[in-house]
């Protein structure tokens, strides 16, 4: 129990917690009554940003060291996330979106942040979320199969390429983070 404290500790989880409750309360309080995806889409992006930040600790070589292995830890820290994430935007939204595509999209963001985290380092792991979805909001809704792909975020609940769009992105980021962890 105490590794759990320490682990907590070392990557900041009780401060990314705060702020990944506090991003989609205030965009909720900001949104008012007019409540939609632009506004569930923003919150869960900051949500999953926010808390992403800690997915490396302060000193790789100590992260080396320890005497459990850090694969397990890992991917349940990405997950609990994503549920955390997904939790706090579906009880702010009070059913305004589907519940379905709260879940798409938060699978698909936190594959985002595995991927940024393994590739650039715990700190970044809110990059490519955060610039995956400022690019979704400009792609022309043409109807072609690179559009769906690039504005996966914004489609609706049905959409097949959306769908898989996420689930690649959620098993790629989770895997990669799982088993390379953040870089160093």
């Amino acid at each position: 129990m105490r590794w759990t404290v320490l682990y907590a500790r070392s990557r900041h989880l009780p401060a990314a917690f705060a702020a990944l409750v506090a991003c989609p309360a205030g965009i909720r309080l900001l949104a008012g009554g007019d409540w939609a995806l632009p506004h569930a889409l923003l919150a869960l992006t900051a949500a999953i940003a926010v808390a992403a930040i800690g997915l490396s600790g302060q000193d790789p070589d100590l992260d080396r060291t320890a005497a459990l292995p850090w694969r397990p830890r890992r991917f349940v820290h990405l997950l609990s996330v994503g549920v955390a994430a997904a939790g706090a935007v579906l009880v702010v939204q009070l059913g305004a979106v589907p519940v379905s595509l709260i879940l798409r999209d938060a699978a698909g963001l936190l594959g985002l942040a595995g991927l940024a985290a393994t590739i650039a380092g715990g700190q970044f792991g809110w990059t490519l979320p955060v610039g995956w979805c400022a690019v979704a909001l400009f792609v022309p809704r043409d109807g072609t199969t690179a559009a769906g792909v690039a504005a996966w975020v914004l489609q609706p609940v049905g959409a097949g390429v959306a769908m898989w769009t996420a689930v690649v992105l959620a098993v790629a980021g989770t895997a990669s983070y799982t088993v390379f962890g953040a870089r160093r």
